[in-house]
């Protein structure tokens, strides 16, 4: 699987964490989720953890899935 690209992101004044995928929106983070997620970026790589808070990333069942009846 190729790893994420093209994530960015940026903390308001008021906690709140925006993060964005080419340029646009995918997900605005409050309260405790901001707090987490600036931790994990700290930690790990950021682009990983930017696709997993967006919900934008491979899930490991795409192969099953073109087998599927109803992809046939």
């Amino acid at each position: 699987m190729s790893d994420p690209f093209g994530f960015s992101w940026t903390r308001r004044k008021n906690g709140d964490v925006i993060i964005e995928h080419h340029g646009r929106r995918a997900a605005v983070l409050r309260g405790r989720k901001a707090e987490g997620f600036v931790d994990d970026v700290a930690v790990g790589s950021d682009q990983d953890v930017m696709a997993r808070a967006t919900g934008n990333y491979k899930r490991g069942n795409e192969r099953e899935s073109r087998n599927h009846l109803r992809n046939r």
